[in-house]
């Protein structure tokens, strides 16, 4: 299930801060405990599989100066998930309380609207919403830490693949297929800080990506790579603008 968030702005020029997909997360978490306080102590649970993911924010009309990104008009971001009741309460919640604030900055919700799948996902082009994210352990200084990887090495692929086959297996109950190839079109790198001090190497891609239907479905409404429910992952079909 996938929807565009439309909001319009209280002030304008509104202004997005580069590092603002917590207060994304802030603002889902928040309504789905305002409709399902069960679902969202669930999804709460550190080792809990989230199976959502939502696009960096955008606005209709923007412009960069000296202070970042300032938007115009209207403020939206895309939402998905593989899980019906995660949908339902998010929706439900923005409908509910309309009002929003991200980061100091007041909207009104003015849509919600669900947008139709593709029919067939294997072999098409995907261009990302929100960056994909990768990491592994690498030893340094003698101790296992976190890599960010790239796609310039083998292993980000691997990893990729792995995770969607996990999906897979949550979602749709059964063993997960291994027909999954990902070519990459273009590729440029963002580093993000995620958490005081934290920080998060990124991809924007365009790629290709042929293999089962139910494997590419699971990142398409899941989110590919790590950190879905953080604000990574989330990609969408380059068909001529359609999600």
């Amino acid at each position: 299930m996938r929807f565009v968030i439309r909001l319009h702005p209280y002030n304008e020029p509104f202004r997005i801060p580069f590092n603002h997909q917590h207060y994304l997360q802030g603002l889902i978490y928040r309504r789905i405990q305002r409709v399902n306080p069960d679902l969202s102590l669930r999804l709460h649970s550190p080792k809990a599989p989230k199976f959502f993911t939502y696009s960096l924010f955008m606005a209709e009309k923007r412009e960069i100066d000296k202070d970042g990104l300032l938007g115009y008009k209207r403020g939206y971001f895309y939402f998905s998930t593989a899980v019906p009741e995660i949908a339902e309460a998010f929706i439900t919640g923005l409908l509910q309380k309309p009002e929003v604030e991200l980061w100091g900055e007041k909207f009104v919700l003015e849509e919600v609207k669900s947008i139709k799948e593709p029919t067939r996902l294997s072999g098409k082009r995907f261009v990302t919403l929100s960056p994909i994210a990768v990491t592994t352990k690498k030893i340094q200084f003698g101790k296992p830490r976190s890599y960010d990887l790239g796609p310039n090495e083998f292993e980000f692929y691997e990893l990729i693949k792995e995770n969607l086959q996990e999906k897979y297996v949550h979602i749709f109950g059964s063993s997960p297929p291994k027909d999954f190839e990902m070519k990459v079109l273009n590729a440029k790198p963002k580093r993000f800080e995620v958490k005081p001090g934290i920080f998060q190497v990124a991809w924007h891609l365009v790629f290709r990506a042929w293999g089962d239907e139910g494997l590419l479905r699971a990142g398409y409404l899941a989110g590919f790579g790590e950190k879905n429910s953080i604000g990574f992952g989330m990609v969408r079909v380059d068909d001529g603008g359609r999600t």
